[in-house]
């Protein structure tokens, strides 16, 4: 127990020191990180779309100036390439923090339920052959339960069969 109790506070420490030195970033991956958190909300905004839309009717208007050209075809092939490839950059960023988070909600949840196993903690480590077996476990879960007619059944990996049987059970009796 007092193992548990180090690897809380020394979590616990790590955690404060982290909080200490984001309210003095002031690094690349500091500023990329809240420029990309920037961009992202900007662009996913109906107004950048409207935006993007504006540009291609200027764009496409000005054909007939420009003669429909290579240069004026070329104007916008390579600005949206350019765009195109920086955001690749500023939406990945995005996503891996947005998966993290969700992560860490999850493993939250699955840590704080008794019946939950722990197991599935760490799931996005697993290879593919290891989650296609697991997935297996929660169609079989979820088979027992059709076949039950219960929706509010729940299951741990490790006790699946046992649970679902107590579950029956207990039905019986009440009924």
């Amino acid at each position: 127990m007092n193992k548990a109790n180090n690897l809380a506070h020394s979590i616990d420490e790590e955690i404060q020191e982290g909080k200490n030195q984001k309210n003095g970033k002031s690094g690349f991956k500091a500023k990329f990180e809240k420029a990309a958190a920037s961009i992202t909300r900007a662009t996913g905004s109906s107004s950048a779309f409207l935006i993007a839309i504006a540009v291609i009717l200027v764009w496409a208007l000005t054909g007939p100036i420009f003669h429909y050209s290579d240069t004026w075809q070329l104007v916008i092939n390579t600005g949206t390439t350019i765009i195109t490839f920086l955001m690749v950059f500023i939406i990945q960023q995005s996503q891996n923090k947005d998966s993290l988070a969700i992560q860490l909600k999850l493993n939250e949840l699955i840590a704080c339920d008794e019946r939950a196993s722990n197991r599935l903690i760490d799931v996005e480590d697993l290879t593919q052959e290891e989650l296609e077996l697991l997935k297996k476990f929660y169609i079989r879960l979820s088979e027992l339960a059709e076949k039950e007619k219960d929706l509010f059944s729940s299951h741990s990996v490790d006790e699946a069969t046992g649970q679902h049987r107590h579950k029956i059970e207990l039905r019986r009796r009440v009924k």
